[in-house]
């Protein structure tokens, strides 16, 4: 179950919102539960708050991600991501990560430097600071799920394409592609739900069966929230649901 999380919020990224609403506001928290197999593992948080950063107003956006019951008895998992948000432009400022996984451990600030394309990175663990170069409009793990909600135009996608977003996680900037399978209708706690279902492209082998190994169903409203999570890993499955949530800022869609 290592770096269960991490794999949630890598798989969170592919939210969209395909028309010109805004897809979140201040105030929007929602939960997912984690199982592996027939285990509730544990459960994630994303909540949206509101944050000043250097006299401009933006979006704290936090992620947590945590174990439970014998799950957390085998491997403890503490996960906290944040990342403050320009409210304009959606870049950006700074991304906090502070992990616990199973004795593996992060704890390092990172700060943007857009104009400069640039962006600074504080470790604190290690008692060290880089600088690297980035391409223009890079966002961190975090604040990519929140960018691609509001992405324009996706309605137009056709089944078997792909986007590409640039993403700075771990030092480095990927190019993260998410390929698009269809729609279907999935039955949650909560009822029925219209998705659209997609496929983020990963690297095979270490960890994953395949390069498309995950799958994720996304609410297709304007709200475009993940509702359901399946990756297949070298060893069994993970299993995400979403669990609860509020202060959404338009009509969560059920048809029946």
């Amino acid at each position: 179950m290592k770096k269960i999380v991490l794999f949630l919020i890598l798989i969170l990224t592919v939210s969209f919102d395909s028309r010109n609403v805004d897809a979140y506001d201040t105030g929007e928290w929602f939960k997912f539960r984690i199982h592996y197999g027939f285990v509730n593992a544990g459960y994630a948080t994303l909540e949206v708050k509101d944050a000043m950063f250097q006299g401009k107003k933006a979006y704290h956006v936090i992620g947590k991600g945590y174990t439970t019951g014998m799950s957390r008895f085998f491997f403890k998992v503490d996960d906290l991501y944040e990342s403050y948000i320009d409210k304009e432009t959606e870049s950006p400022y700074q991304f906090v990560r502070k992990i616990n996984e199973g004795g593996y451990t992060k704890n390092q600030e990172g700060f943007f430097n857009q104009s400069a394309n640039k962006i600074l990175v504080k470790d604190y663990k290690n008692k060290n600071e880089k600088t690297f170069v980035i391409p223009k409009n890079t966002q961190d793990i975090l604040s990519t799920f929140y960018y691609l909600r509001n992405y324009p135009n996706i309605d137009k996608i056709k089944p078997g394409e792909s986007i590409a977003i640039d993403m700075f996680f771990d030092e480095e900037t990927t190019k993260f592609k998410l390929k698009f399978i269809g729609r279907e209708d999935i039955t949650t706690k909560f009822g029925v739900v219209s998705s659209m279902v997609f496929r983020p492209l990963v690297q095979s082998g270490r960890v994953f069966k395949e390069q498309e190994s995950l799958t994720v169903w996304i609410s297709d409203d304007e709200n475009r929230l993940p509702v359901r999570i399946k990756a297949d890993l070298a060893i069994g499955s993970i299993k995400a649901d979403l669990d609860a949530f509020k202060g959404l800022k338009n009509p969560f869609k059920i048809k029946i």
